[in-house]
């Protein structure tokens, strides 16, 4: 296998579960020394000894664990290569029935936990001249609206506009930054959906006959996504979304025929 990481230093937040998870492994099978990141410090710890990286609690939207999570990294490592902004949540359900909690959740994990890798991370790369790939995890929901997930949609848009903002203002230090949009990913984010189901197959049954290639996606899947943003082949990519859906957005399905 070519290591496209080679000797790269990242840190992946929400390391310790699901697309962070499967991005710190692939990071680390391609050469990359791997920072886990995640507010469940014993589960990313796990990952870290899998990946021969080193775990750091981060809750992503407190801004003095992002401060203590760049000054690890940059003491242990000297620079940092590349930021993932993985860690997220989501909440769906009736609109007029949307608490408060939940949005104000959503908002400090989504958004605001994005806000600071993104800042935190530019400032990092110019430290050490680093012309480095931030990558922040939107969703399709990033783009469409969804009528039961309108919390999550505003949020992971947010994300997607975030992102473009970032990459033209840290284009001037050669720093790029993009976003990925997956469709439905079967990974520990839909357990609570999977409750509402007869079993977590029926719900997965159903998401996939949205998809036009007729399957939802697995963590690899866009983790493969996050590494070549994260690697010199995408060395002219930056703002852009890169979508994931398995034709989703393509067009409507087909409905003329009678």
């Amino acid at each position: 296998m070519t290591q496209r990481l080679l000797d790269r230093i990242a840190i992946i937040t929400g390391g310790a579960s699901g697309v962070g998870k499967a991005a710190c492994r692939l990071f680390a099978e391609h050469g990359a020394q791997v920072v886990v990141a995640d507010l469940h410090l014993e589960r990313a710890q796990a990952v870290a000894e899998d990946c021969g990286g080193d775990a750091v609690l981060l809750d992503v939207s407190k801004e003095d664990q992002w401060r203590n999570l760049i000054e690890h990294c940059l003491e242990r490592h000297g620079r940092l290569d590349i930021l993932v902004n993985s860690a997220g949540i989501g909440r769906a359900g009736d609109f007029e029935n949307l608490s408060a909690d939940d949005w104000n959740t959503m908002i400090a994990v989504n958004m605001t936990g994005v806000f600071f890798g993104c800042k935190h991370g530019v400032s990092a790369m110019r430290k050490s001249s680093t012309k480095g790939s931030i990558i922040n995890i939107s969703s399709l929901a990033g783009l469409v609206g969804g009528e039961d997930i309108a919390g999550y949609s505003a949020t992971k848009g947010a994300v997607t506009m975030l992102t473009k903002s970032v990459a033209l203002h840290a284009a001037k230090y050669g720093i790029r930054c993009n976003s990925v949009h997956p469709t439905y990913v079967d990974s520990e984010m839909l357990d609570d959906v999977a409750q509402r189901f007869p079993s977590r197959q029926a719900m997965l049954d159903g998401m996939a006959s949205l998809v036009p290639l007729g399957r939802v996606a697995k963590p690899i899947d866009i983790a493969e996504a996050i590494l070549f943003l994260a690697s010199d082949e995408s060395s002219l990519i930056t703002g852009s979304p890169l979508i994931i859906d398995g034709g989703q957005l393509a067009g409507l399905p087909s409905r003329h025929n009678g």
